[in-house]
């Protein structure tokens, strides 16, 4: 239980590697990283519709209704 196992020294050498690697790989992951990121913000920006200007509501009234007159051909 004290001891590391073969599969965490290899876990150890990978990020080693990546860490020190030569000519900056890991400021080369991270900046592609960030372009990636940058590029769905981008797309979801892109993606969504304009918002319609506020207008203020206008309420038309309802037409006039017509006085009802006796029909001519019905007897009262």
């Amino acid at each position: 239980m004290g001891g590391l196992s073969p599969v965490h020294w290899l876990i150890v050498i990978v990020v080693v590697a990546l860490v020190f690697g030569g000519r900056g790989k890991l400021s080369g992951l991270m900046g592609d990283a960030a372009k990636g990121i940058r590029a769905f913000k981008d797309g979801l920006k892109d993606d969504a519709p304009p918002a319609p200007p506020a207008a203020s509501a206008q309420i038309t009234p309802p037409p006039p209704v017509a006085a009802e007159r006796p029909r001519e051909d019905v007897p009262s």
